[in-house]
């Protein structure tokens, strides 16, 4: 699957599932904390820092992590991974383009607006 195919597929099936209260505000923490992991990583590769590449690492890990105890909250499970590399794309995809795209346009406080409703 390509990248614009998987963006595609991850956005038609986005809100489905993120419909719990405690996984969508999760998300609003964790994957920046991923993305700041993301960049220390890079950072901690030029400067040659072992400690800072751990310490990234680690972000990533408890991030990833965290996201996968927020998605067993949620009514509707998400697709199981198939593959290491299925896995790698769709969490990279997930949190630097789908989840970000889903706040900017409006979906993350829609669904939480209906989170709640009676």
């Amino acid at each position: 699957m390509s990248v614009s195919e998987l963006l595609r597929w991850q956005w038609q099936g986005y809100a489905r599932y993120h419909q719990s209260r405690s996984n969508l505000l999760l998300h609003l923490v964790v994957v920046p904390l991923f993305l700041l992991g993301n960049l220390a990583l890079l950072w901690a590769a030029v400067r040659g820092s072992w400690l800072l590449a751990a310490l990234a690492i680690a972000a990533m890990v408890v991030s990833v992590a965290a996201q996968g105890r927020g998605h067993a909250r949620e009514p509707v499970p998400p697709e199981p991974f198939t593959s290491r590399s299925n896995a790698v794309s769709r969490i990279l995809c997930e949190q630097w383009v789908t989840f970000p795209r889903f706040v900017v346009s409006g979906g993350w406080s829609d669904a939480l607006r209906r989170t709640q409703a009676p």
